[in-house]
């Protein structure tokens, strides 16, 4: 693509659109942004697109919108009359351009004769995949950047279960709004003409009535919520995101009395004015809530993402003070109250399962396995779980427990077939009154949990490499590992190797190689003789390559030592082939 040829002729339909005009102007002058904007179309994978806003195919606007949708539409068309009929439902979160982005999409696909559903204002991505299934729609779009930096957004896709799209569905998509060839003269319906023939409609809330009561089957223990309730201290903050009403909601009417909004950060603000970064994994995104925590003396600090999928919890340490859990330790809490709740009250199915990704803690495989459960690795990415899911729904072989990522995501309840932070809002609360009932912080129960299970403890480095050569080192990195992969780390033999682009995982001491069922990915993982291991795995979003360790000890310095070994051993070798 000629950038100066693509501004042009951008440049020249602006004269039709004065929005467009105007954020020409605001680039025009500076050639290294306007070829940024013009020289190539933003990527529309098979989780959707997700880019900065502005004028361009490369940026996201009103055309790469329509583009995106029309693909969609194309898709829809091509199952025949019925997925028309039963349509799209579209969610938006907080961001510059969501709501406007949502109507262009909506607008694009009614006019093809497909009924689609808006909802009347912000809402959580998870309630997006509940929406698809309660609705029985073909299909749903949101609109959203998770946590990515103000500037973003992006346009996100879910399949008939209310899950992201599949491998196969998925390049079909991709290759549908690929066949688009000019996004500035795709065709948009009048609004009014399309609500008039009900291929337009508003979402009622009735849909958040029916969510919300669907999140009451996530509660574990009613009575212990019933009898400690008004005893925990709750500070919650949406992080100027779409969590705000459903999270108070429900934690609400299930008796917790005392949940305090961080005013600073509770309504919707798209540029994210009170943080660096609206992303819960962070500390600093606990700054302001660890202060209203110290005033109230809160048992509990729960911090959601924009668009409400990931959740982070906080708390005070046996030295009184806030520390953000990691995702691994948040899911290890949960499942192991989740599991022994569950055991006690003789609810757990025998043919139980527990989801995890290959990156995420192996603590959740020996919960599972302590009550004689299944675990199951998926690759990185919440649709992976949710596939499953859908797979496991209709062969009956295993039922669902619950699910998790390292990267803060959770699901308990299949209603959803996403990571909901709502649903992993009121099990954390739920937590904190458990452990209120015993007479202990949730800080202490995590303690008990290593003490149970062994010291799993992980940590993840990034690198990041920009431009051509960047990629062209990080292509290095991986090839390397793989030709010439490390006999041992810190004098630590390696037990196996498995690398998810061939499908294979080699048991280094015999050379016996066995196939791996999943999807291929450029993934290597590395598992050690003493039960550590380490995974390499270039980013799908970033210009960065990411590095996830994982090791298990008898006592907590003893991990932290293993950790700190292992890290740095890795990080060594990979600085030699940069």
């Amino acid at each position: 693509m000629e950038w100066k040829t693509e501004f042009e002729k951008w440049k020249m339909h602006s004269q039709h659109d004065l929005e467009l005009k105007e954020q020409l102007d605001q680039v025009t002058g500076n050639e290294v942004l306007l070829e940024d904007c013009f020289y190539k179309e933003l990527e529309f994978g098979t989780g959707g697109m997700r880019g900065e806003i502005g004028p361009g195919p490369n940026r996201m606007n009103t055309y790469t919108v329509r583009k995106a949708a029309e693909g969609l539409a194309r898709y829809i068309e091509s199952k025949g009359e019925d997925a028309m009929k039963r349509g799209v439902v579209i969610a938006y979160d907080c961001r510059h351009k969501s709501p406007e982005f949502a109507e262009q999409a909506a607008l694009t696909l009614a006019n093809h004769g497909i009924t689609t559903y808006v909802f009347r204002d912000l809402r959580p991505t998870p309630e997006l995949s509940f929406a698809v299934r309660h609705l029985n729609t073909y299909s749903g779009i949101v609109i959203t950047a998770s946590h990515n930096p103000p500037e973003y957004n992006g346009f996100k896709v879910y399949g008939p279960d209310g899950g992201q799209l599949p491998p196969g569905p998925a390049d079909e998509l991709v290759s549908y709004v690929q066949s688009v060839e000019n996004e500035l003269m795709i065709e948009v319906g009048d609004e009014k003409e399309l609500k008039g023939k009900r291929l337009y409609q508003i979402i009622s809330e009735e849909l958040d009535d029916a969510y919300n009561e669907q999140l009451k089957s996530v509660v574990v223990n009613q009575s212990l919520i019933d009898a400690y309730g008004d005893k925990v201290e709750v500070v919650f903050t949406p992080l100027h995101g779409t969590a705000n009403i459903p999270v108070r909601r429900i934690l609400e009417d299930v008796g917790f009395k005392k949940v305090t909004v961080v005013r600073e950060q509770e309504l919707p603000d798209p540029n994210f004015s009170t943080v660096s970064s609206p992303n819960p994994e962070e500390h600093a995104a606990f700054e302001i809530a660890i202060q209203y925590g110290r005033k109230i003396n809160a048992d509990l600090l729960i911090g959601t993402d924009p668009d409400a999928d990931r959740v982070g919890l906080s708390v005070k340490d046996n030295n009184g003070d806030y520390i953000v859990l990691t995702g691994n330790q948040t899911g290890a809490l949960m499942l192991d109250y989740l599991l022994s709740q569950k055991d006690q009250n003789g609810e757990l199915p025998e043919n139980g399962i527990v989801m995890k990704t290959i990156v995420t803690s192996e603590i959740g495989r020996a919960i599972a396995e302590a009550y004689q459960l299944t675990a199951m690795d998926t690759l990185t990415g919440f649709k992976f779980i949710g596939e499953k899911i859908a797979e496991f729904e209709q062969t009956k072989e295993k039922s669902f427990l619950f699910g998790y990522e390292e990267s803060y995501g959770y699901l308990i309840g299949d209603f959803v077939r996403d990571k909901d932070a709502v649903q992993a809002c009121l099990l954390g609360a739920e937590l904190a009154a458990y452990y209120k009932s015993k007479d202990m912080s949730i800080y202490e129960g995590l303690l008990e949990v290593y003490q149970k299970y062994g010291y799993f403890l992980e940590d993840l480095q990034s690198l990041t490499l920009k431009g051509k050569a960047g990629i062209e080192k990080i292509n290095h990195i991986l090839t390397t590992f793989r030709t010439n992969p490390p006999k041992e780390i810190s004098g630590i033999l390696i037990e196996s190797v498995e690398d998810y682009r061939s499908s294979e995982s080699l048991t280094v001491a015999t050379g016996e190689r066995t196939k791996i069922e999943l999807p291929v990915s450029n993934v290597l993982k590395y598992k050690l003789v003493d039960g550590s291991w380490f995974c390499i795995r270039p980013s799908g979003t970033e210009p960065k390559v990411k590095f996830y360790f994982g090791v298990r000890a008898d006592s907590l310095p003893e991990a932290q030592s293993q950790l700190a070994s292992l890290r740095t051993s890795v990080m060594e070798l990979v600085h030699q082939y940069v």
